[in-house]
């Protein structure tokens, strides 16, 4: 069985969610720094999970944060595959619904990579809800 890139394997463990805690507080930092206000971090229900939920200027942006060891961007499909980018759209619907104010807003998906606790790289809109 093959693991998604930058996984610490089917269990994963305490320095893998450490590194994931660090890695989402990195790319919190960095979106409110850049005036984002952050709505949610971890948002859960049974089908799912988005690391931030982060609102600006109208735009409700539900960010998948990845720990990125040793591979470059283009393996990024990968690990954000297909299912991936489906329990990602459906969770975010779960959070519009619980929170109407946000109906009108305009919805992205961006993702963030992080090394090292330090965030590198940001795709605004790297995918669609269009599934």
């Amino acid at each position: 069985m093959s693991e998604a890139p930058g996984s610490a394997g089917p269990r994963g463990g305490p320095d893998r969610a450490r590194a994931g805690r660090e890695g989402e507080a990195a790319a919190a930092a960095l979106l409110e720094a850049e005036g984002w206000a952050i709505l949610a971090r971890n948002f859960r229900w049974p089908g799912g999970e988005v690391d931030i939920v982060a609102a600006r200027e109208g735009i409700l942006a539900f960010v998948e944060v990845k720990n990125w060891s040793g591979l470059g961007s283009e393996a990024l499909g990968e690990a954000i595959g297909p299912a991936k980018r489906r329990r990602i759209v459906e969770t975010s619907k779960i959070f519009l619904a619980r929170h109407r104010e946000y109906s009108s807003w305009h919805v992205r998906y961006d993702v963030i990579l992080v090394r090292d606790g330090r965030a590198l790289e940001r795709y605004e809109a790297a995918f669609t809800g269009d599934l």
